[in-house]
């Protein structure tokens, strides 16, 4: 009987407590939304699921863990601590993204440029709240809508609160087409939504190919700290543009982003772990998440219909959505919402130009923090 006494006290139903039930429910949250609303299946299913194993008690001494040295999970996670699974991300996402409509109009970049200030002034928010200089700075980057840039800096600069930090990074990327509407409706006029513009100018090779090569020295010398980023985002879209190495764009495009994806989501839902994740600054940064993406997209919005008063050929407004760097979502819900209004409107490829911009936007932030931040102590 002791012997049974001793196995049953030792099973995870004798070591679960309150908060590993409600994280357990979180993950299953995130697992139905993935699977039945779709929402960002691709991050949400990993995620979910990693949130119910990182929540499975077990008893002390056991190294199963991402928190326990040795563990499987432990080395999996060390990806992510040490900032290795974001660059690979970037560098996948490099060989499957157009920059064309960027190249053929370069204005786009403003409003990528002008989505950006969602995260300099959460910065500021997130010190008013008491945080460190490092861990504002981790937290202002959810305002990008960018999961990978967000797990980036968090891991070199306040890898304690990188769990929430990714948790609410990737679900506001799940909850563009929620969250973005609302503010296009509010921002815009029907007249305004119902602009047409013109199709974007044929891109050359030479300038697809000139592009990355150009971005990369212009982003890292401005900022350096950008290079593991915006160089692998880069590397990614020259292997593509290339012509000559199309075996490695698919690879980095497709096994190896599908990899990255795979253990990065899974590595930071399963370093949700109850005791670390449930307090009260997980709320304030989830607070402050959604205050960095309401803001970013309402700066987007209003710089676009700012700089109609300076352009002959009006753009339409709510491109300026589309500035932050959940790509292509964002930039989908700019034409979903367009069609709204006039059902041969179509803004996509328009949209995509800003889209694109805020993921180098939001990464030469991510640089600008980095290079400011990580010699400090």
């Amino acid at each position: 009987m002791d012997i049974l006494i001793n196995v049953i006290n030792r099973t995870g139903f004798a070591e679960m407590q309150l908060g590993n039930v409600i994280m357990v429910v979180i993950g299953l949250i995130a697992i139905y939304l993935a699977i039945a609303k779709k929402y960002e299946p691709l991050l949400l299913l990993p995620i979910g699921f990693g949130i119910i194993l990182g929540n499975i008690a077990y008893p002390e001494g056991l190294p199963l863990g991402v928190y326990d040295e040795g563990s499987v999970f432990s080395i999996i996670y060390m990806l992510v601590r040490e900032g290795v699974l974001p660059p690979l991300i970037f560098l996948g996402i490099g060989a499957i993204t157009d920059f064309s409509t960027l190249i053929s109009n370069p204005k786009s970049v403003l409003l990528g440029a002008a989505a950006q200030v969602g995260i300099f002034t959460t910065y500021l928010g997130a010190l008013a709240l008491g945080f460190s200089g490092k861990a504002a700075a981790s937290i202002g980057i959810i305002g990008g809508a960018d999961g990978p840039t967000s797990i980036f800096l968090s891991s070199q600069l306040a890898p304690e609160l990188l769990g929430p930090i990714a948790i609410a990074a990737y679900s506001y990327m799940a909850l563009v087409p929620v969250i973005q509407p609302p503010f296009m409706k509010l921002l815009t006029t029907k007249k305004e939504r119902v602009i047409r513009m013109k199709p974007p100018r044929k891109v050359s090779k030479i300038e697809r190919i000139a592009f990355p090569i150009m971005a990369v020295l212009i982003a890292t010398l401005i900022a350096p700290g950008a290079l593991p980023l915006v160089g692998m985002l880069m590397f990614g879209n020259l292997l593509k543009e290339s012509g000559v190495t199309d075996r490695l764009a698919k690879t980095a495009g497709n096994a190896l982003l599908d990899i990255a994806t795979i253990l990065l989501g899974f590595a930071v839902g399963a370093s949700t772990q109850a005791d670390k994740f449930l307090r009260v600054t997980s709320l304030k940064i989830f607070g402050l998440g959604v205050l960095a993406f309401s803001i970013a997209t309402i700066c987007g919005l209003l710089f676009a219909k700012l700089m109609n008063f300076f352009m002959k050929d009006k753009i339409n407004p709510l491109i300026g959505a589309a500035g932050v760097s959940a790509v292509p979502d964002s930039a989908r819900v700019v034409q979903h919402f367009a069609r709204k209004y006039d059902k041969d409107n179509h803004l996509l490829m328009h949209a995509m130009a800003p889209n694109v911009s805020g993921v180098i936007g939001s990464a030469i932030a991510a640089g600008v923090f980095l290079t400011l931040f990580r010699g400090l102590i």
